[in-house]
């Protein structure tokens, strides 16, 4: 029992220095001397992206989510396949359903126009997903600089690191806490589906097979979703509000109303109920919650100092 009480010491000890040496070596004002209008550009091109297609700030803040969590927040999301290896875009959690790399494409191209070979993708991906949240009237977030860019990627590691939407709560909490990531960051973060859409595919087993869901509700979603075809008919994962940041993913969870199975987990009496009640019920502590949640995932093993590099083409190796 001594040994167990002290691995845990030892790796809480682990991710609190990571998380110091994170916040050490990202810096609020990293581009202010070589960079000064990387946030106006950056604020601008993502309005302008949401403003041609609103789905998209749900699709940007994803990018970025689905980047961290597969060996740290190093944008290896937006690398094409090359002849020495295979990338992440085709891996299970991101083939026909992550998108907004053309948006990140001309965010980056405007970024190397006014300040050549400085800005990271990895840093644009993580401004790009603070100003989709805001600009849908969610939270605010202070976003640290000085992520570099990753040379290469793996489908295997995406395939391994991005949560599923079959995941129990039991493994959404394993997988989170894999990525140094608490409970009460798993149910935050999970309010990031109060915005976007999901397709057939990934939330049919749920409407069909699952107990803990809304009969009428499920029954509704039946008739777009069949037992088989239609893969990519979309649905929105906050049946009220797609589009608007707010905190109803939590009351459609009281009322077992969740799209997908992952969560509609969170309330299905375990111990993270009591945090979907409060998050339903208090929208500015979801809020806090969650815009501290971003920082922490944001920091996720960054590349800096001289690893990795800028790259000028976010698709593509230097």
């Amino acid at each position: 029992m001594a040994s167990y009480y002290f691995l845990l010491f030892v790796l809480v000890a682990a991710t609190a220095l990571s998380e110091a040496d994170a916040k050490k070596k990202l810096s609020e004002d990293f581009y202010s001397s070589s960079c000064p209008e990387l946030l106006p550009i950056v604020s601008k091109g993502v309005i302008r992206a949401i403003k041609n297609e609103t789905r998209i700030g749900a699709s940007l803040l994803r990018l970025h989510f689905h980047d961290c969590f597969v060996n740290g927040c190093d944008a290896s999301i937006l690398l094409d396949d090359t002849s020495t290896f295979t990338g992440e875009k085709t891996a299970a959690g991101n083939n026909n359903s992550v998108r907004g790399f053309n948006v990140i494409d001309d965010i980056k191209a405007m970024v190397e126009k006014a300040c050549p070979k400085i800005v990271s993708c990895a840093d644009i991906l993580a401004l790009a997903a603070r100003d989709s949240v805001v600009y849908l009237g969610g939270p605010s977030w202070k976003v640290g600089f000085g992520r570099r860019d990753s040379t290469t990627a793996s489908r295997a590691d995406a395939n391994n690191s991005i949560p599923a939407p079959f995941l129990n709560i039991s493994a959404l909490k394993t997988n989170f806490a894999n990525q140094g990531l608490s409970v009460k960051d798993l149910v935050a973060l999970s309010g990031a589906h109060t915005i976007g859409l999901v397709r057939c595919v990934q939330f049919r087993a749920h409407i069909y097979n699952d107990s803990n869901i809304d009969a009428s509700f499920a029954k509704s979603l039946q008739s777009k979703c069949p037992r088989s075809g239609n893969d990519n008919i979309l649905a929105p994962l906050d049946h009220q509000t797609p589009t608007h940041f707010d905190n109803l993913y939590f009351k459609n969870l009281l009322d077992r109303k969740a799209l997908l199975h992952s969560d509609q987990e969170l309330f299905n009496g375990s111990s993270t109920d009591h945090l979907v009640n409060k998050y339903a019920t208090d929208t500015a502590a979801f809020f806090k919650a969650f815009a501290k949640g971003m920082v922490k995932m944001s920091r996720i093993k960054p590349l800096t100092g001289t690893k990795g590099q800028i790259r000028i083409n976010c698709r593509k190796v230097n």
